[in-house]
């Protein structure tokens, strides 16, 4: 019995050690440039919502309940954010053609970036690495139009954080007035 409590906790400590992830970048600081493909496989760089709020959201798996409500939300928050002058994009470490058809089922109006590698998500704090599992961490950020961190979201609610997000980018909008 000692011996299997051993191994449990050693296995425990091995997980959180591999699984540790870079730090998140700070508010204020510039976002991290990246090109990765969406989900027609068409290359898409940070530079291209220069100009634009831009949120972009990581999330662990296409078609999975937590990323399929997080996603819809976002689809169902379109008109808000565009008044806004914002878009949202999300980012998993599935392929091109997983979120073409996560996108067709759903309904999705926003971009959808491929990060097999995950090196964009380990950029922004978002990557878990358990070894030979590897998963994008559900946080999010706000980045303005010129391409700083506005606001960071560690601990996302799926279902809810959409709506957050919109009353957070009018909240940023009025005070950079």
């Amino acid at each position: 019995m000692r011996v299997m409590r051993w191994l449990i906790a050693s296995l425990m400590l091995l997980g959180a050690a591999l699984a540790r992830a870079e730090p998140m970048p700070a508010p204020g600081s510039p976002a991290p440039a990246f090109t990765l493909p969406d989900e027609s496989g068409t290359p898409r760089r940070l530079e291209e919502w220069r100009g634009k709020w831009l949120i972009l959201y990581f999330y662990p798996k296409d078609d999975t309940p937590g990323c399929t409500a997080e996603a819809r939300a976002f689809r169902d928050q379109a008109t808000a954010l565009t008044t806004l002058g914002a878009q949202a994009v999300g980012v998993s470490l599935d392929t091109s053609a997983s979120h073409r058809a996560f996108a067709d089922k759903h309904q999705l109006n926003f971009p959808l970036l491929a990060d097999a590698e995950g090196t964009v998500a380990r950029q922004y704090g978002a990557l878990n690495n358990f070894g030979v599992v590897k998963f994008a961490r559900r946080i999010s950020f706000i980045i303005d139009p010129e391409g700083r961190i506005a606001r960071t979201y560690p601990d996302v609610d799926a279902a809810g954080h959409a709506a957050q997000i919109v009353g957070d980018l009018k909240a940023l909008r009025s005070s950079a007035r």
